[in-house]
């Protein structure tokens, strides 16, 4: 989403058109993020103010990969969750129950105020034997001041002090993919993938088996894609240049 269809909470030129023809094309899409804050309905919200019309239902975010992939694991399940309404509403839809009395996994997401009474608490349960999932593994995350600590910043805090690795379903964990792929009864040999970012977008599209193409309209410059040891499918400029071949 971020680099791709907006940046700064403005539609980046192509984007809406780019949605629209999926739509009136009738393709199966999904708008991904590895940002575990929001709600679907919150993002959906969001795209609009910038002029963007993406369906709730077309908006899958590492949340809801982790909602998803709990529950295949241990169906109805329990978690302590550190995070923000879309990793608590995702988890409570795949039928979790939320709890900080032995729970199956402590889960950690996103927030814009981490508290080190809830950081603690995971960390004694993890020790304890509770099993560590993250929604991401992003070290920081932006803000108009500058960079904020992310997910992974606070993931390796917790590892750090239990020893214990944490599983990251977002990006770049080709499950994100697969789990997307699932929603939408699709399949990766007819199904491409297009972002913003080498090692975590073009990475997973790779490992997911997908056709790649990454935009230069966000975090990766046309400069960097050869000092990667795999390269995308495709590299556009942006968005705008794909609108046509939808």
């Amino acid at each position: 989403m971020d680099g791709v269809l907006v940046h700064e909470g403005q539609a980046i030129p192509g984007a809406p058109e780019f949605i629209r023809a999926l739509r009136e094309a009738e393709r199966p899409f999904l708008v991904l993020t590895n940002n575990s804050i929001f709600t679907p309905r919150d993002l959906r919200a969001r795209l609009a103010t910038s002029g963007i019309d993406v369906p709730e239902e077309a908006i899958w975010t590492s949340a809801l990969a982790t909602g998803q992939f709990l529950a295949d694991q241990i169906p109805n399940g329990s978690a302590y969750v550190i995070g923000e309404a879309g990793l608590t509403t995702a988890l409570y839809e795949a039928g979790y129950t939320l709890t900080e009395s032995n729970p199956d996994y402590v889960v950690l997401g996103e927030t814009r105020t981490y508290s080190f009474t809830a950081i603690t608490k995971a960390i004694r349960l993890v020790r304890d034997g509770a099993r560590f999932i993250a929604t991401n593994p992003d070290t920081t995350g932006p803000s108009a001041e500058g960079p904020l600590p992310a997910t992974g910043a606070v993931a390796a805090m917790i590892q750090a002090a239990t020893g214990r690795s944490p599983y990251y379903v977002g990006k770049p964990n080709p499950m994100m993919f697969r789990s997307a792929l699932n929603r939408i009864d699709a399949h990766s040999e007819v199904t491409a993938m297009i972002g913003d970012r080498m090692d975590t977008d073009v990475v997973a599209g790779i490992e997911a088996g997908l056709e790649t193409f990454l935009v230069m309209t966000g975090s990766t410059s046309a400069a960097e894609v050869d000092t990667y040891p795999f390269r995308p499918s495709h590299v556009v400029d942006s968005i705008a240049d794909l609108v046509d071949r939808v």
